[in-house]
């Protein structure tokens, strides 16, 4: 039998709209109604045939685009949840004492950790983050070290074996970490495996393991597995969409930090 949300012919505005989410990320209802001239309910329509054929992932004022086996592009990803990646990044730095050595791996949260932390003293930070080593450098009370590898040119992340075996030399306090996706039964799930195997070695080879992630990551999907929540001591959202995802986390023991709403971004 044929899937009508697979086969479903989309309309010219409802094609622009989602060539519009692979470019920026995120758009608000109001800000699409008043691009094409429509009303927000005509918007709102839109959106929901978009969702119910698995090209986009509805979110409360708007959209993301839903990929199942390629990322966005990176500028397009710092779009998504700016204000709510901002506040995680700095709850999480609030977590991190002086004189600390730290994992930090790829994500445009993580670098939102780095930047909240560039003004500490006595850290030892071990990244596989261009754009986070280009944050902290500057600051002599930081020591930056970069893992080798092949590095990605699309954002600045280092990837691959070598990455992952400069990690294998360390034992740091604390990892800070990111993902593209969570999946329902609390998996976290990338899209590239090299970057996958950096980020096992930065998990296997640090005392804490801190997870930044905004809301919008729990309604995506990835295709390749990270870790288990059970892995994961604290983990600082925005928000957690659903009780079955809080009910993940008091089972498996992580602690969650909300920062709350992502009011800047038109999401609840």
């Amino acid at each position: 039998m044929t899937d009508d949300r697979s086969t479903r012919i989309l309309s010219r505005r409802q094609q622009d709209i989602t060539a519009l989410l692979r470019e920026t990320g995120r758009l608000a209802v109001d800000d699409l109604a008043t691009r094409f001239a429509v009303t927000p309910q005509t918007i709102r329509r839109d959106l929901n045939e978009l969702a119910e054929a698995r090209m986009i992932s509805r979110v409360h004022g708007g959209a993301i685009i839903a990929s199942g086996v390629e990322n966005l592009a990176y500028e397009a990803r710092k779009q998504v949840a700016q204000n709510a990646k901002r506040l995680i990044g700095e709850a999480a730095a609030a977590l991190i004492p002086d004189n600390t050595s730290l994992f930090i791996n790829l994500g445009t949260t993580t670098e939102e950790v780095a930047r909240a932390a560039s003004g500490r003293t006595g850290l030892l930070v071990v990244t596989n983050n261009m754009n986070v080593a280009l944050e902290l450098y500057r600051n002599t009370a930081i020591q930056v070290i970069v893992a080798g590898g092949t590095l990605r040119p699309s954002d600045g992340g280092i990837i691959g074996r070598l990455a992952a075996d400069a990690f294998r030399q360390f034992k740091a306090d604390i990892a800070v970490i990111g993902t593209s996706a969570i999946d329902s039964d609390g998996t976290l799930l990338d899209y590239d495996l090299r970057e996958v195997q950096v980020s096992r070695a930065i998990i296997e080879n640090a005392r804490r393991v801190m997870l930044v992630t905004d809301s919008s990551k729990f309604s995506r999907r990835a295709p390749v597995r990270i870790a288990r929540l059970e892995e994961i001591d604290i983990l600082i959202t925005d928000r957690l969409p659903s009780a079955e995802l809080v009910a993940l986390c008091r089972n498996a023991s992580v602690e969650v930090i909300e920062t709350g709403p992502d009011e800047a971004d038109g999401s609840s």
